[in-house]
């Protein structure tokens, strides 16, 4: 009776029950979105390389080679000699490695040389290896393999020819026209930043910056008068080459695929970093620390693993600061529950006063607030994960595409629950403010008119 006369008194009330409804299901909605992006931003970076028990790069920052080599964010300071990578790969226990040259772009995504053990032995996410989702690995130094963004978003098929451009980021004032590259491969889709890379071998990355400097080499010989008068035809022509070879819809472009298989390293002399796996975990802090004592240069071995706890942990505070902001919004919510209950407590009464008359007892009165105050709570939390739902669906490919960050579409955590258990129980402690107050009431006070 209690919960049904609570239902009524609560639709009788609508104007101010629903923005406390919406201004609860809100805050609710952004304590859910923050926790679950919080989570799954951990789960993808954490997925993004698995099965690798080492990254070797010149000597740096931990964090710094971790990202510069597997995020792609930020640039290596120095390179590692080739030769040095041939004599760590042959030591005792190495199964196998993976050669990674960065530096190049192709219109804001990065361009990775390597190998093909790339494809052999590059995982993610639970040990899952690459799957081409069209075409096959590059097999020579005119080939190139696209992960799954870059096709998308670019409109690329096989078959087409490319261009690469010299340096990272969007703008490149050199492109290497003179090594058009055609594309033998699209990989499967991974929500990792292998879906946003080009994947070329190295010998195709040392062609190419062979050429340039033989060709820049060129360009200063000449006489300056000259130079200088066709600078600007050039530069006109290099991006009308550009655009030629980067078009989707010129089928003339459309190569033959059917190529032999050539030379993937080439005469390479240094790379960005490389990957190692080991036939037992028991090599890895061995050969580890053979490499951070290296002599023939400074060189630098990390454990994947390892180095991604360390970047959680710097990033701490933020996921805590995240958490309170959501939490501070919460209890404002649950406060404006409480100004709404407290405000129409003195018009209510009357409605108490009645009610006290008809025979209902003082913890009548107190449990009717209290089951309001849940009722209200409760719904807002429903609203809210409602909502939450809502956002997952709409951020979810977006998130994806742009920061490599997927959402789990799965039922709330147990975590999750605790924090809507929580949200209840305040909202219930809220509650019981007012309604302490309407226990006291005398029937007296209730029936007195006040003008």
């Amino acid at each position: 009776m209690l919960i049904k006369l609570a239902w009524k008194s609560t639709l009788n009330r609508k104007a101010s029950v629903a923005l406390t409804l919406v201004t609860i299901a809100i805050s609710v909605m952004l304590l859910l979105a923050v926790e679950r992006v919080r989570q799954d931003a951990k789960s993808s970076f954490a997925n993004t390389i698995s099965g690798t028990d080492l990254i070797v790069g010149a000597r740096t920052g931990d964090i710094q080679l971790l990202l510069s080599s597997v995020f792609r964010i930020g640039h290596a300071n120095n390179a590692v000699q080739w030769q040095s990578y041939e004599y760590i790969k042959a030591q005792r226990g190495v199964a196998w490695s993976i050669p990674i040259s960065l530096g190049d772009s192709h219109k804001g995504f990065a361009v990775l040389g390597t190998d093909d053990n790339y494809f052999k032995h590059y995982q993610y996410g639970k040990k899952q290896h690459l799957t081409f989702k069209a075409g096959r690995a590059f097999h020579n130094p005119q080939e190139v393999v696209l992960g799954a963004t870059v096709a998308k978003q670019l409109g690329y098929k096989l078959g087409q020819k490319i261009v690469i451009s010299h340096g990272m980021g969007n703008t490149s004032f050199h492109h290497h026209d003179d090594n058009p590259l055609v594309i033998s491969g699209i990989l499967a889709a991974t929500g990792t930043p292998v879906d946003k890379t080009l994947h070329v071998p190295l010998s195709a990355i040392e062609k190419m910056h062979s050429t340039g400097h033989s060709k820049t080499s060129r360009q200063i010989s000449r006489p300056q008068h000259t130079a200088n008068h066709n600078d600007e035809h050039e530069h006109e022509h290099e991006h009308e080459h550009e655009h030629e070879h980067g078009s989707t819809n010129n089928s003339a472009l459309l190569h033959n695929l059917n190529s032999t298989p050539g030379d993937l390293i080439g005469s390479t002399k240094q790379i960005t970093a490389f990957l190692l796996g080991f036939e037992s975990p028991l090599y890895t802090l061995q050969v580890r620390r053979n490499i951070n004592l290296y002599k023939g240069e400074p060189l630098l071995a990390i454990m994947p693993g390892v180095t991604l706890r360390e970047l959680w942990a710097m990033l701490d505070i933020v996921e805590k600061i995240l958490l309170l902001i959501t939490l501070a919004v919460v209890l404002i919510s649950l406060l404006g529950m409480l100004t709404s209950l407290l405000a129409t407590l003195n018009q209510r009464r009357r409605e108490l006063a009645i009610l006290r008359s008809v025979g209902a007892r003082p913890w009548h009165i107190f449990t009717l607030l209290v089951s309001e105050a849940i009722l209200i709570t409760v719904l807002g939390c429903i609203f809210g994960v409602a909502l939450f739902y809502a956002l997952l669906i709409a951020a979810q490919s977006a998130l994806q595409s742009q920061f490599g960050v997927v959402l789990s579409f799965s039922p709330l955590s147990a975590y999750e629950l605790t924090l809507l258990s929580v949200i209840i129980g305040a909202g219930t402690l809220i509650g019981a403010i007012p309604a302490a107050r309407a226990y006291f009431y005398s029937l007296a006070d209730g029936m007195q008119i006040k003008t």
